[in-house]
């Protein structure tokens, strides 16, 4: 009765963004779900979950870590962004369903949970020195300790101009700390968008105590260029989105390439990976900071993952006054994990603590091609989005 019935992607359109969520359903009628994470490369994804449909269906859905093991191991080559993508809706569906069959939040079937509230940090989208003041006014009043601002973009249409960009962010920057002061945490995601060179130059703009981490600076191909960037700046680095395992992750962890880690549960192989990452950063000192721009299945496994262990710092959340994008539409998930000001408060129900309403999702419209923009410079050549 505990064998799995069914594996089946389901593409949904939910806010300005896709949403693919994996169902899985037990011979005994038990339903979890899982979210994957990479955005905007969806149906490569679902075709992963398929292929890895055709020889989970029929096993035993509590052996979790040994599907985890089957699913990375099934071809020649190693894992991949999408492999792990669809590995994490999995997974993350596969805990779903014992906690449900246990009768006990996730946590609990991964030690049990170290704090009461899970604490998120909030993100500006003002383009300005003024609009971003004002948002995080009101922010600040709201309780929030943790502020992320974007870079100035100074793009025209796809054009993005990185000097333009870093002197303007400085900028920005200053004028936050000044206003402020120094007990807030306050951060910046460049998006991998600069070179080595540029993301020093940028850090060099900033007085000594400016900014509290630098997320994202350059690409994560390299760990050399992160141990150069390293020796150039003193200012914390929050690196990891991008990671797809623990092998990814592991010379950012043993070099101190970074000082907050920014796994994706719904990339990097969800709770199984995870948690494995996780140990990893507490032996070294290194707080979760955990990427987290999707719906209410994707947040739910990261704040069980966030009550679950001791090194925590900051989950993203895209449900602060400044950005609610409509990811976490009720009326396709009636239940969900709840937030308290600046802090998720850690479920008591049952799996995830998410229900989904199946019929209103498969209703929800056409799931959108979306294909992010392609940045190039000024010069014309191409650059990261």
């Amino acid at each position: 009765m505990t064998k799995i019935a069914a594996i089946e992607p389901i593409l949904a359109r939910v806010g300005v963004r896709n949403q693919l969520l994996v169902k899985i359903t037990t011979e005994d009628g038990i339903t979890g779900w899982g979210e994957s994470g990479l955005s905007s490369r969806e149906h490569s994804v679902a075709a992963n979950v398929r292929h890895f449909a055709d020889f989970l269906v029929g096993q035993d859905s509590r052996q979790i870590g040994r599907i985890w093991q089957e699913n990375y191991r099934s071809q020649y080559f190693e894992g991949g962004r999408v492999f792990t993508a669809a590995m994490s809706a999995i997974d993350i569906a596969l805990y779903d369903i014992l906690g449900k069959r246990l009768q006990v939040p996730v946590y609990q079937l991964l030690g049990g949970r170290h704090r009461d509230k899970v604490p998120a940090f909030a993100t500006t989208n003002a383009s300005d020195i003024d609009g971003t003041l004002e948002q995080i006014s009101m922010l600040q009043e709201g309780g929030w300790d943790c502020i992320r601002i974007l870079p100035g973009i100074w793009n025209t249409g796809e054009i993005f101009e990185p000097r333009k960009s870093i002197a303007d962010t400085a900028e920005r920057l200053i004028a936050v700390r000044e206003h402020v002061g120094r007990e807030m945490t306050l951060g910046i995601d460049y998006h991998h968008r600069l070179s080595l060179a540029e993301a020093a130059s940028f850090c060099n703009m900033l007085p000594a105590g400016t900014l509290d981490f630098l997320e994202e600076p350059i690409r994560d191909e390299t760990p050399e260029a992160y141990r150069t960037l390293r020796t150039m700046t003193d200012i914390p680095f929050a690196v990891g989105e991008e990671f797809a395992s623990k092998w990814q992750a592991g010379p950012y962890i043993e070099q101190g390439l970074t000082q907050y880690m920014r796994l994706d549960i719904c990339n990097i192989g969800g709770f199984t990976e995870a948690m494995k990452v996780a140990g990893w950063c507490e032996r070294h000192y290194i707080d979760l900071m955990p990427h987290n721009p999707l719906g209410p299945v994707c947040t739910a496994a990261t704040v069980h993952l966030g009550a679950a262990v001791p090194n925590w710092s900051w989950v993203e959340t895209r449900q602060a006054p400044t950005e609610n994008l409509g990811f976490h539409d009720p009326g396709l998930f009636p239940v969900q994990v709840q937030m308290d000001g600046p802090f998720y408060i850690t479920p008591d129900a049952p799996g995830l603590g998410v229900e989904v309403d199946e019929d209103a999702i498969r209703a929800a419209g056409t799931p959108e091609h979306v294909e992010p923009p392609h940045l190039k410079r000024p010069d014309g050549s191409v650059t990261n989005w």
